[in-house]
């Protein structure tokens, strides 16, 4: 095992206030920092905690190889990420070998969802690592809108935005309350399984929850530009209450 230590950073949902008083600590306190981000861009997580990481810090930005340039059953998707994963993964492990604590910064919690998986997949049984749980983005997104989520004996059910329309469909009828992620392009097709569930006109859009740029809007009164990836979908429960 290695001497120094990777973390898992969870940030929380956008807004730094969110974040974990260990997390904060860990970041401030940071000789090297790492965050996934697309070509060109500074990366949601990077811009989260601008003017928390220490000036003398060493930032390593992860950039995506692909992201929406092809599809998901296209055999080279897997391929490209899995050798940026194992890439990024081994920068990581020789840093840590060299004594360093490394902190790799996760929009919401590293275990929900997240690119941090794929790195702790790889290194797990090859350094120490630790995983710093934070705040989901679903939970920022139902939080805005005002009202609680769940009620009672409600059966909450997450969904991809990437699954097929009628799997979208079939589970949504199934539950008493849902979360859809991963909306950006699929958002049409989501709008039909809404539909098709009953659950269209229960529907809210949260864009860039807990985040300055937040917006919070009925899904039927949203405009039908294409929504950003941070953006979710909630249907609230109706369920049993005194």
């Amino acid at each position: 095992m290695s001497a120094g230590k990777i973390y898992g950073l969870g940030l929380g949902p956008g807004d730094p206030d969110l974040m974990s008083v260990r997390a904060d600590r860990l970041l401030r306190n940071a000789r090297h920092v790492a965050f996934f981000r697309k070509p060109g861009r500074s990366g949601q997580a990077r811009k989260i905690v601008a003017g928390m990481i220490p000036q003398d810090a060493v930032e390593f930005p992860m950039e995506y190889p692909v992201t929406t340039e092809i599809p998901l059953t296209d055999p080279r998707y897997n391929a490209l990420l899995a050798a940026f994963y194992e890439d990024c993964a081994n920068h990581l492990k020789a840093l840590a070998e060299q004594g360093e604590d490394i902190v790799v910064l996760c929009e919401g919690d590293p275990f929900f969802y997240g690119s941090f998986m794929h790195l702790y997949s790889r290194l797990r049984d090859k350094a120490r690592v630790e995983v710093v749980p934070a705040i989901t983005g679903m939970s920022g997104a139902w939080t805005a809108t005002g009202d609680p989520i769940t009620w009672g004996d409600d059966v909450l059910t997450v969904l991809m935005g990437t699954l097929p329309e009628e799997t979208l469909t079939e589970r949504m009828a199934q539950t008493d309350a849902l979360v859809v992620m991963k909306i950006g392009r699929n958002i049409d097709k989501v709008k039909r399984a809404l539909n098709a569930a009953g659950l269209y006109d229960r529907a809210w859009i949260v864009e860039f929850a807990q985040m300055p740029n937040q917006t919070v809007t009925k899904l039927s009164e949203a405009c039908t530009k294409v929504t950003p990836y941070f953006s979710i979908i909630i249907v609230h429960g109706q369920g049993r209450r005194p």
